[in-house]
């Protein structure tokens, strides 16, 4: 039974990763820190999950501290997915130290985990926000991505320089996801989509910055967790987009959220912040070439799949704190 080691294993895309490798088959050890850096609630909600299935070992640590990830004995691992993560455009404006300690020491120290310890691939998570203000629209991942616009995605492209030192001097097989905005059910609530439901459904003001023009290629959770998986194979080293095929604007997507939890949004529209990006929208030509992925969940029916998730956890989800 192949054994993965999954960082970040409460967080939105980690939990679902670490669901999806154990109902194939695989062993999982999750590690997580259960940072604050949002409503913890969530993280809760989405380790009790894992935690009922057979197949899954969870370990309370911060992958910033080498030592108490050498002290785990987890036995031979066959891979390490690194979802752990500082996310968050605008917040990496507030708090840079943080987001370049989680997201580039933590991931030298897993990397120092697969070269100690013979762990053959690593899969990193890292963002779109790497390609800055200019991308080509669907962006490819040879579009530019040496002007980061913030502090997270210029700790995403030290990470992604990192890993590539580790592959070229110890073979260590890498595979990188630049993922595009992704949404669905316990998703994290300093994303638009999250916030924009609670706050529809609750009558609270909708707070839009800009003129809600401003586009996003939304990728259901499902399929961005599949498409990581995906990523186990051998490929040497390898940048991916992953990434929806549908690109929607802000005030779009406002309006089937009106739709499906039949209320009107009270709009409020502020200035435009500086890291923002105003447009994205992936090109998955490389996914489908050498992984065959393809999202296969339309817009409507993640936002209909998320919306049901949010009524019938409502009672909790309504309350969390969302920015």
């Amino acid at each position: 039974m192949p054994k993965i080691l999954v960082a970040g294993a409460a967080g939105f895309i980690g939990a679902k990763v670490c669901e999806i490798l154990i109902k194939d088959g695989y062993q999982v050890i999750g590690v997580d820190n259960i940072n604050d850096a949002y409503d913890t609630r969530l993280k809760f909600w989405r380790l009790e999950r894992l935690t009922k299935m057979e197949g899954f070992t969870f370990h309370h640590l911060n992958i910033c501290d080498l030592a108490s990830l050498e002290s785990m004995n987890t036995g031979k691992l066959d891979a390490v997915i690194n979802l752990a993560a500082r996310a968050g455009v605008r917040a990496s404006t507030e708090d840079p130290w943080e987001f370049f300690n989680t997201n580039l020491t933590g991931t030298l120290n897993l990397l120092e985990l697969c070269r100690r310890y013979d762990i053959p691939k690593i899969v990193l998570a890292s963002t779109s926000s790497i390609y800055g203000k200019d991308a080509p629209l669907p962006t490819p991942e040879t579009a530019d991505s040496s002007h980061p616009l913030q502090p997270y995605a210029a700790s995403k492209k030290a990470a992604e320089a990192l890993c590539y030192s580790y592959h070229y001097l110890y073979g260590i097989d890498t595979t990188i996801f630049r993922y595009f905005t992704v949404y669905g059910p316990a998703g994290r609530p300093d994303m638009v989509m999250f916030r924009f439901l609670q706050w529809i459904n609750e009558g609270r003001p909708v707070r839009l910055n800009g003129s809600g023009e401003q586009t996003r290629g939304f990728t259901y959770i499902d399929d961005i967790a599949r498409g990581t998986i995906l990523g186990l194979k051998p490929v040497g080293y390898e940048i991916i987009n992953l990434g929806g095929h549908e690109s929607i604007s802000i005030n779009d997507m406002i309006a089937i959220l009106e739709e499906y939890t039949g209320k009107k949004a009270q709009v409020i529209h502020s200035l435009v912040h500086p890291a923002d990006m105003l447009a994205n929208q992936a090109n998955v030509e490389k996914a489908g070439r050498l992984l065959g992925w393809e999202p296969q969940v339309g817009l409507r029916e993640g936002i209909q799949r998320m919306t049901d998730w949010y009524q019938q956890e409502r009672d909790w989800a309504s309350q969390i704190m969302t920015t």
